[in-house]
């Protein structure tokens, strides 16, 4: 039986690049950094506690990495104070914090244009 998500890849022009996009801004902490040949790792970073990670997946790696598009939604007890906290560290949001009869949502965007929804 399955029993959670390990990993979501995320493919990235530059590792290191949105290694700190990810640590810096969004607060994520390094799970895993292993070589994975030559200038790549195999990279994960996730929330404090996660039990599911991003792997920060070199595009040059991958032949069809631009057809791939990640859907990924966060999580979070207050999307307000994680909207203020991002965007005070940098993030591009789309809009501003949005509430709806099933929750409240805001999509934002990597240096990468990747999109991700916050929604709690």
């Amino acid at each position: 039986m399955i029993k959670r998500i390990a990993t979501v890849a995320l493919y990235v022009e530059d590792q290191q690049k949105a290694k700190q996009f990810w640590t810096e801004k969004v607060g994520f902490d390094v799970v895993a950094e292993h070589p994975m040949g030559p200038n790549a790792f195999w990279l994960e970073v996730a929330p404090k506690g996660a039990q599911t990670a991003l792997v920060l997946y070199p595009k040059a790696m991958m032949k069809d990495a631009d057809e791939k598009k990640p859907s990924i939604v966060f999580e979070c007890d207050d999307v307000f104070t994680a909207y203020e906290a991002m965007k005070a560290n940098g993030v591009e949001f789309l809009s501003e914090p949005q509430q709806m009869q099933w929750g409240t949502f805001v999509q934002f965007k990597d240096e990468d244009g990747n999109e991700f929804v916050l929604k709690g």
